[in-house]
């Protein structure tokens, strides 16, 4: 026995291999293969749905040579910058309420702001056509008031805004209430005593402390944003193409695989451009993480 757990104690990194090496290679395989695939396809050709190993950046002059494909991307971006917006507007007061004033019913309320995720995404679209669309429940209402009903709420790039906040408003929730969990909230009342209004106490204390919440927050409403495809072609009218639903259809409709995968090089690119802005702005040792291990 003693020699076994000599042995043992001589090789830890097999041990750590035997059990970090199957989940390593589950996320190789299933993960960075495919990205890989993506890449190498966007420097191919597509012809009549078939890919040639003819290698070229065609695919990527195309991006950014056509107007269309550059009136795309922007729209996808200041709509999912918009819509990022307006979730951390609404999402802040929500998640500071239940983390100070939730008691013992927080976990309870974080819940119910899950509950939309029971089904599934086309059927939470749908329900929004269901109250947005022309004989839905708003409009339906005006008319029964005798006014006249709001065109603009369906099929246009409003209505694709709505969903897509409808759609990624809990995540901006759940992750500042993740942060504001673990928050000391007396510093406010330190702060109220020192003669700060709470406007003040909320931008140099609250905000700050708790800004990588609210970071994690942009990252996961901005990012499945810009990317969204089901929403707008399911709410939004031919003003509201996103950058998203042309990648999706040269995946399909179009048969031009080498073309969507330089497309999703391209919000690949986009995506890891905001993560990086946002980085240096988390100060981990702020947000009161200082990486040392407890015993």
């Amino acid at each position: 026995m003693s020699g076994l757990r000599s042995g043992k104690r001589l090789h830890p990194e097999l041990r750590f291999l035997g059990l970090a090496g199957p989940g390593a290679a589950f996320i190789v395989i299933s993960l960075l293969l495919p990205l890989l695939s993506i890449v190498v396809f966007s420097f191919w050709r597509t012809e009549s749905y078939e890919l040639y190993a003819d290698w070229n950046l065609d695919n990527y002059r195309t991006l950014l040579g056509e107007a269309a494909y550059r009136t795309f991307f922007l729209r996808s971006l200041v709509t999912a910058a918009i819509v990022t917006a307006i979730c951390l507007v609404c999402g802040w007061p929500v998640a500071y309420f239940i983390a100070r004033w939730g008691g013992r019913y927080r976990l309870l309320l974080v819940l119910l702001l899950a509950a939309p995720f029971f089904t599934g995404a086309i059927l939470r679209i749908t329900a929004l056509q269901g109250l947005l669309g022309p004989i839905g429940l708003v409009n339906m209402t005006l008319v029964e008031l005798g006014l006249p009903p709001i065109e603009a709420l369906m099929y246009t790039q409003l209505a694709s805004g709505l969903g897509l906040v409808y759609l990624f408003i809990s995540f901006m929730v759940t992750a500042i209430y993740l942060s504001l969990v673990n928050f000391n909230f007396e510093l406010l009342e330190v702060a109220k005593i020192n003669g700060a209004k709470p406007w003040r106490a909320f931008i140099e204390i609250t905000w700050p402390l708790n800004w990588i919440g609210t970071a994690i927050g942009i990252v996961l409403v901005f990012i499945p944003c810009l990317a969204n495809v089901v929403t707008p072609r399911f709410l939004g009218g031919p003003d509201a193409t996103s950058f998203g639903m042309s990648l999706s259809q040269q995946f399909g409709e179009t048969g031009t695989w080498a073309l969507g995968s330089a497309m999703g090089v391209f919000l690949f690119l986009a995506s890891f451009a905001v993560i990086l802005a946002i980085w240096p702005t988390i100060k981990l040792k702020r947000s009161g993480f200082t990486g040392a291990v407890q015993q």
